[in-house]
């Protein structure tokens, strides 16, 4: 029971039961900008309702209870058959099945699919990120599974349901299939040409048994998987289902789940192959430039998921400062506070416009776009999620103590926040694959310099950005050393450009003085004082 002196005041109510897209500024105003007229006022209502649904107290509830109720594993059944099947709690199921039935694994083939996809995907991520995992998995797998007419013919219309169909039975008696993907191995890692997984040619032509381990295997509950083993030919790309077509069970032994730092909702698993069945996609000894695109559409996954990460970080942390009062004011008045939000809402912001207009890329699918891609996906990549985890700390940190409490879910924020920088290839593997682009594909780099010459002459910081990145790209000698620095530039100054020409005038100038013009500090709230930080927080609260 309450004493006579516990009265609570003070305290920031919960921010629950709101509209998580339309009170997201940049959000909107980016879906607006990319997506074509007669799509709009359509596509803007759908993110409308998912974005109540993601603000509701009852999905965020799904969300705490898929974390505190992780996945487990049971390898047999109780009469000692093997099963090797993972049991999630139903909140999972229940989110899952929200995100496949909001159309996140349907976007290939529909106009304006990306860009809609893309902004929904910010939007959910925030409510929970572990269900983004197979969801993101199951939508890119679709370009590798285009290489081979015949699988894409059979499994696309089952990867794009909106039907989420969680039995483990075969894919033919199924109204929708989620894919996982199993790449890497203990002894390879990042470097999956040093696969030991074999694959031995069966008499059914494009038929292989595959005998080997994989390390890192998402998603182990999914229908079929995406893998890499070695073939006769090289290292191949396979398809991996998870039930025979007789309903029999393939060979797909779940040693163990993962204990992870975050994503604890997401079960990730080590699998080992003994005789299992799987079908070639692809040629032999192409499994890399098959499975690449996949690759490049889950990359970009991270880059949503971290920009929606930030985004509930920035919602949260100015919500408890609008509400909260201290030293005879509101947090959020304070100048102090207020540079620190506004800090943190330029990243957000920035992370934002940048996704989107990747999306948008994808949606065009011209040569340009997909050059452009081509350097900006992994640039993206590198420099967004690495900016997560920092963003995720210092937004904990504006609710004090409370921050630093579970209740507050905060925790579970910073906790995710390194992930999407280590999956699918870290910073450094980003970092390279720029270098390759650079050197390989020219028309890349003209891409990425028409994108950001656009906004040429419109602010002096942006110039001198650009200018400077000419001067380093024009000496590449010994730029394996200095290639982060250089990926950190390429993404800073595609941002700015987009701030440029795209936000209000305050966040764009408060932007380039302080990433570009080297007027701000190493942590956050070092902006300059003379900016107009109140209209920057302002635009960040989350009031829809």
């Amino acid at each position: 029971m309450a004493g006579s002196t516990h009265t609570v005041t003070n305290q920031a109510p919960p921010l629950v039961q709101y509209d998580v897209f339309e009170a997201d500024r940049a959000l909107v105003a980016a879906v607006e900008r990319h997506l074509a007229p007669d799509l709009l006022a359509e596509g803007r209502s759908a993110l409308s309702g998912l974005g109540r649904t993601a603000g509701s107290a009852q999905v965020q509830e799904w969300g705490v209870q898929a974390n505190e109720q992780p996945p487990r594993l049971r390898t047999h059944d109780r009469y000692g058959h093997r099963v090797d099947e993972v049991d999630f709690h139903p909140a999972w199921h229940r989110l899952l099945g929200k995100g496949v039935g909001a159309g996140l694994t349907a976007a290939w083939g529909r106009p304006g699919g990306h860009v809609r996809r893309a902004a929904a995907f910010l939007v959910w991520t925030q409510v929970e990120a572990g269900n983004g995992c197979p969801l993101s998995m199951t939508h890119a797998a679709v370009p590798a599974l285009r290489t081979d007419p015949a699988l894409a013919a059979e499994w696309e219309p089952r990867l794009t349901s909106t039907i989420y169909d969680r039995a483990l039975r075969p894919a033919h008696q199924k109204s929708g299939a989620l894919f996982g993907m199993g790449m890497t191995e203990k002894q390879g890692g990042s470097d999956v040409r040093a696969n030991t997984t074999s694959a031995r040619p069966l008499a059914e032509d494009g038929t292989y048994e595959l005998t080997g381990h994989k390390w890192f295997c998402s998603a182990p509950m999914s229908d079929a998987f995406l893998v890499l083993a070695q073939a006769p030919g090289g290292l191949t790309c396979f398809l991996l289902p998870r039930v025979l077509e007789d309903g029999t069970r393939n060979v797909f032994r779940i040693q163990r789940l993962k204990d992870k730092l975050g994503n604890r909702s997401n079960a990730s698993a080590e699998v080992e192959f003994d005789g299992t069945w799987a079908r070639r996609v692809g040629d032999e000894g192409a499994g890399v430039r098959t499975i690449i695109g996949m690759v490049a559409a889950t990359r970009l996954d991270c880059v949503l998921g971290s920009a929606g990460l930030m985004r509930q970080a920035v919602a949260q942390a100015v919500h408890h400062c609008t509400h909260r009062e201290a030293f005879g004011g509101k947090l959020v008045d304070k100048p102090l506070m207020r540079n620190v939000l506004a800090d943190l809402a330029l990243e957000s912001e920035a992370a934002t416009t940048l996704a989107m207009r990747l999306a948008a890329a994808y949606d065009d699918g011209g040569e340009q776009e997909r050059a452009l891609l081509r350097i900006a996906v992994p640039a993206a990549k590198y420099w967004v999620t690495k900016r997560c985890a920092p963003v995720a700390v210092e937004a904990a940190e504006c609710l004090g103590g409370n921050g630093y409490v579970e209740e507050s879910g905060m925790p579970r924020l910073v906790r995710e926040s390194p992930l999407n920088s280590i999956w699918e290839g870290a910073g450094n593997v980003q970092a390279l694959d720029v270098l390759r682009a650079l050197r390989r594909e020219p028309g890349a780099l003209d891409a990425y310099l028409r994108e950001v010459g656009q906004a040429r002459g419109a602010d002096h910081r942006l110039d001198g950005a650009i200018k400077n990145l000419l001067t380093e790209l024009a000496d590449l000698d010994g730029v394996e050393a200095r290639a982060r620095r250089l990926v950190e530039r390429l993404a800073l100054v595609l941002q700015g450009s987009l701030l440029v020409r795209f936000a209000p005038p305050e966040v764009a100038d408060a932007f380039c003085a302080a990433r570009l013009g080297g007027d701000g500090g190493a942590a956050f709230g070092t902006l300059p004082h003379t900016l107009d930080l109140a209209s920057v927080v302002e635009r960040a609260r989350p009031v829809s």
